[in-house]
């Protein structure tokens, strides 16, 4: 069976959904160097709606650091994205709720065990080398 991903930026997130038609890994891989990954995992009860919930409102910032998020079901998951999940990123379903902040250059930068509020996200970012040269550019 396969999961659904919600990914991020989008303009209503709960109404977007994207059936996810490639492995986990590869779609990982294609945003690297390109965009920062949030990747959330759990159930809708679980924690996930309360992730996306927060993160509805931060859209603009999220696009502004170039950032995605996808957002699997654990109960809807393949046994292909969970191998990956648990070898990669040391899923332990038992847990329940997990995210991973995934910088552009496709390394872990922070592990979360409950939903995470957009602000503290944004500011371990803002302070990433990538981020701040980004910012100068901006300017």
């Amino acid at each position: 069976m396969r999961h659904w991903l919600f990914v991020l930026p989008l303009v209503l997130l709960s109404t977007l959904a994207l059936a996810q038609t490639q492995p986990l890994k590869t779609l990982l891989r294609e945003k690297r160097d390109n965009r920062r990954v949030l990747v959330f995992y759990g159930t809708p009860s679980g924690g996930l709606t309360e992730q996306q919930r927060k993160l509805q409102l931060a859209q603009p910032e999220l696009e502004d650091r170039d950032m995605d998020v996808i957002t699997i079901d654990a109960s809807s998951i393949t046994s292909a994205d969970q191998q990956f999940l648990e070898q990669t990123y040391k899923l332990n379903p038992k847990l329940g709720f997990i995210g991973w902040l995934i910088g552009k250059d496709g390394g872990v930068k922070e592990t979360y065990r409950h939903p995470v509020d957009p602000t503290q996200l944004f500011g371990l970012v803002d302070k990433m080398p990538m981020r701040r040269i980004e910012m100068r550019k901006k300017q």
